[in-house]
């Protein structure tokens, strides 16, 4: 999944958050055999998921990786800026990442609570 950095391949297209998140949902609700069935909440979760991260974005104008890294990844010096610079917009990523990852917990124990 390491290829999610960056927007997709380093193109500043889709955030990988959002990618790597949708994943996990299809990893665990897919298709367990060829011929089997997607689980009937798949559609729905991810649905949620990616509304979602639509109003975790919506401060940074969009759901793309140059929305909300700004930064250009074909140029080395404003990404080891954006590494190295405590106040570069990785605080953005981090930011994104977090309430994503917040997001998707909730969803799954919204619907798959622990059983005592």
């Amino acid at each position: 999944m390491a290829p999610f950095g960056g927007g997709m391949g380093s193109s500043g297209r889709t955030c990988g958050t959002l990618a790597g998140a949708l994943a996990v949902i299809g990893y665990t609700l897919g298709k367990t055999e060829t011929n089997g069935r997607d689980h009937k909440l798949m559609w729905k979760l991810s649905h949620k998921l990616v509304t979602g991260f639509d109003e975790i974005c919506e401060p940074y104008g969009g759901v793309n990786c140059s929305d909300i890294a700004r930064v250009n990844w074909k140029n080395h010096v404003a990404v080891v800026n954006f590494y190295k610079n405590p106040r570069s917009s990785r605080k953005n990523c981090v930011q994104v990442i977090r309430e994503t990852s917040h997001l998707l917990y909730d969803l799954i124990t919204e619907h798959f609570p622990e059983k005592d």
